[in-house]
């Protein structure tokens, strides 16, 4: 498997730990601001994936890429929830 590039990693990470703060949440702003923040991470590691997966170099599909990238997220042992 080609390697993935820690941006990436980081953007993923960011947008998992943007979601794991929704638990718990009552106040219905504050749920609503941290959903925009998870929104937004997201889109952030959605738009780093496309770019990337655009390049000449890259031989993986995006959805490959994206995959690959989830994978090394959740598989790292490392739950943004805790």
């Amino acid at each position: 498997m080609a390697e993935i590039p820690d941006e990436l990693i980081k953007l993923e990470r960011s947008a998992e730990e943007e979601r794991a703060k929704l638990a718990g949440l009552k106040d219905k702003e504050e749920y609503e601001a941290q959903r925009v923040r998870w929104r937004d991470a997201g889109a952030a590691f959605q738009a780093a994936v496309t770019e990337y997966a655009a390049r000449e170099d890259v031989t993986m599909s995006r959805y490959q890429l994206e995959q690959a990238v989830k994978r090394a997220v959740r598989h790292a042992g490392e739950d943004p929830a805790k």
